[in-house]
């Protein structure tokens, strides 16, 4: 039997050759390793979720008497449970929104500050690897982490309120045809990875970079030289683009969904379908800034020692 099938390939001095590992591996390890180093990435949801569902719970008790008083308004009622709806998908996205813009700020600067960039340089990961990972996570993790905790409120929320309704002999109100939690499901999603991942990617490239130069108060070198820019373009031009800008890349592109949206829909949707949105001109000047910021991020961490 040929015990020597799994052994390592050897050089012709007789020493182990090192092992290669796939850009995916890479890049899969690289992403873990976030998870490990920043638990706030899905304690932080988590904890506002846990903290809405008490909230909502005590709310139960007033549940049915809220819906006999809206016994002649099926969709007064029926805003009665959409809002719940709303509240809990907003305090989770906002909490997550500011994780993620703390995260990048701490993406690159932290690892020079506790001094464990000599480590992580010491390993076979590149500074592209190192840099898309870190910009991964806001981009991509932390809008599948938020839609996927939000759905599964969105579920708890929906039994415990059948739960007491039909237990006060009450049923849940239908509501107009297009709710369900499917649909809603469906515009969170697109809501999420389409604004707060992919639009939000400038943002992020932005922050991140500041990480990855900044010696220390990087939150303030991030946000002091927009407020320069903006200050200095109204007192020279008295003209506020720089700040409508801003106003727009923050504000997810303008306005909503026309008069025909409502609730939920008219909250979250953009004002433009799935195509449109992937082919209009704010999504892909970001996308080039987003790359610009981190291809400077990259060369910065090159040449970037510990604080």
């Amino acid at each position: 039997m040929n015990t020597h099938s799994n052994a390592m390939p050897e050089s012709p001095l007789g020493l182990q050759a090192p092992a290669v590992f796939s850009p995916t591996r890479l890049m899969h390890w690289s992403i873990r390793r976030e998870f490990w180093e920043n638990r706030s990435i899905y304690i932080a949801p988590l904890g506002a979720a846990a903290l809405f569902l008490f909230g909502f719970m005590i709310s139960l008790i007033h549940l049915p008497a809220k819906v006999r008083a809206a016994a002649l308004d099926p969709a007064l009622q029926y805003d009665l449970f959409e809002h719940s709806y709303m509240l809990a998908a907003l305090l989770i996205m906002a909490t997550t929104f500011i994780v993620a813009l703390f995260y990048c700020l701490d993406a690159l600067h932290g690892e020079r500050r506790d001094r464990s960039i000599l480590f992580w340089k010491s390993l076979p990961v590149s500074d592209l690897t190192t840099v898309l990972s870190k910009a991964s996570i806001p981009i991509f993790i932390l809008p599948l982490i938020t839609f996927a905790i939000t759905v599964a409120l969105w579920i708890m929320m929906w039994l415990l309120s059948s739960a007491v309704m039909l237990g006060s002999g009450l049923s849940m109100p239908m509501g107009p045809l297009h709710f369900s939690l499917f649909q809603m499901s469906l515009v969170l999603f697109y809501h999420l990875l389409g604004i707060h991942g992919l639009w939000y990617a400038p943002i992020y490239g932005w922050l991140i970079l500041v990480s990855a130069w900044a010696r220390r108060a990087a939150f303030l070198w991030a946000t002091v030289p927009l407020l320069a820019i903006g200050i200095v373009e109204k007192i020279a031009f008295n003209t506020s683009h720089f700040a409508n800008m801003l106003g727009y890349r923050f504000g997810g592109g303008g306005g909503h969904m026309g008069s025909h949206a409502t609730g939920i829909e008219a909250l979250l949707m953009p004002n433009m379908s799935l195509g449109q949105f992937l082919i209009s001109p704010g999504l892909w000047t970001g996308f080039a800034l987003a790359t610009l910021f981190l291809a400077l991020a990259m060369r910065v961490r090159r040449s970037r020692g510990p604080i």
